[in-house]
């Protein structure tokens, strides 16, 4: 009997150690050549979370204003920036395809600056924003209905 409750006690030991160090080597980013923490894989775990937090914001056609739903994402993107300082973004602006080459580039750049400028006074630091317009040149729907066409009117954020 004393023998079976030894053998419980070292099977049960073995089991609680195992499951110790298998749920620390998930916890910690490490180069498994050294051991050492591996900070290019937190960096890169920190944009694809910018890529899952900031999120693009669109526009009525021909405009350039923020609408509220517009305004409600940009706050939610700029409390993420705030609080994620190494990470940078560059603002693209794009449009529909209706207008001309460069009245879609203009209107482009002034949705990236008004986007720019709503998170500067929200506390992001101008240093960490950028701005590009695209025009109509990289639509997110390739289609020529109004449906695509609110998909393109957009300012997309790309982190950094």
């Amino acid at each position: 009997m004393k023998k079976l409750l030894l053998l419980c006690w070292v099977v049960a030991a073995v089991a609680v150690s195992g499951c110790a160090s298998k749920s620390s080597e998930s916890v910690t980013s490490t180069d498994t050549d050294t051991g050492q923490y591996d900070p290019s894989a937190a960096e890169a775990a920190l944009l694809e979370e910018a890529r899952r937090m900031v999120k693009d914001v669109f526009f009525e056609f021909d405009s350039a204003e923020l609408d509220e739903m517009a305004v409600g994402q940009l706050k939610n993107n700029a409390l993420w920036l705030v609080d994620n300082q190494s990470i940078s973004v560059m603002i693209e602006g794009h449009c529909d395809e209706r207008g001309t080459y460069e009245y879609n580039l203009a209107l482009g750049e002034r949705r990236a600056e008004v986007t720019k400028s709503f998170l500067e006074k929200a506390g992001v630091s101008s240093s960490r924003l950028g701005t590009v317009s695209y025009g109509e040149e990289r639509p997110f729907d390739p289609g020529h209905d109004e449906a695509a066409w609110a998909k393109n009117r957009r300012a997309h954020f790309v982190a950094k």
